[in-house]
Order: structure tokens, then sequence, then C-alpha cells
């Protein structure tokens, strides 16, 4: 085994973060197209605004605990 740099764990949850952002994000924005009649609360289009939180914290970790950034 050798002995090199190690990886965060932090980036690695910075790149699920992003991606499942990014899923959550296109599939409230596919579903601002054909809204769902009954659901409560559902021009508040809370999908959306998870998936730009998650895509930043994502971004944020990801930018942070980067592998070749210095520290």
């Amino acid at each position: 085994m050798a002995h090199g740099k190690t990886i965060s764990i932090w980036f690695f949850i910075g790149v699920l973060l992003l991606i499942y952002g990014i899923l959550i994000l296109a599939t409230g924005l596919a579903g601002m197209s054909a809204p769902t009649p009954g659901v409560v609360l559902g021009e508040l289009h809370v999908d959306i605004w998870w998936g730009v939180l998650l895509v930043l914290l994502g971004a944020f970790y990801t930018w942070t605990f980067s592998p070749g950034r210095t520290k």
C-alpha cells in the first residue's frame, strides 16, 4: 500500500450533494411544465429550492476539499 496524500471524505460528500442537487433541480424544473393537481403548497416549488441549495453546498464542499487544492 502506497503512502501518499489522502483524499478528504468531505470531497466525496460534496460530489454526492452536487449530483443529487442537479438531479433534484432538473426534476423540479421539469415538473414546472406539468404541475401535479392537488398538491398542497405546490406553487412554492420546494424541489427547485432544495436542488439549488444542494448544488451550492456540493459545489462549496467539492471546491474547498478538492484533492489538488493546497491548504
